[in-house]
């Protein structure tokens, strides 16, 4: 599993290894072990998956507030999806900036 920081604090691109051969392949998509090694110190108590029919859908316009914020890990299943995460912490030396990437 490689685990990538990226220039906006919080927001780590997880890249988990894929064991394949001629029968098919396995991948570890979530370890609180490995996580934990680079300060991943979460505890996920949901997991969802969506589905989109249509080619070109847009989900998951939101942002949450602590309480109630909740840690994201997301993937990508088939197809691509391009993920966006966007700085709207007032007074981040990053506020506004934004970091995309096509899973």
């Amino acid at each position: 599993m490689k685990i990538t920081e990226t220039f906006l604090q919080g927001v780590l691109v997880v890249e988990p290894a894929v064991f394949g051969d001629h029968r098919g392949w396995f991948m570890e998509t979530y370890s609180g072990a490995k996580f934990k090694e680079h300060g991943i110190d979460m505890e996920f108590v949901q997991d969802n998956q969506s589905y989109s029919a249509t080619k070109g859908t847009l989900r998951g316009l939101h942002f949450q507030l602590h309480p109630k914020a909740q840690t994201k890990l997301v993937r990508c299943t088939r197809g691509a999806i391009f993920d966006v995460a966007v700085d709207i912490r007032k007074g981040s030396p990053t506020y506004s900036k934004w970091f995309g990437i096509e899973l």
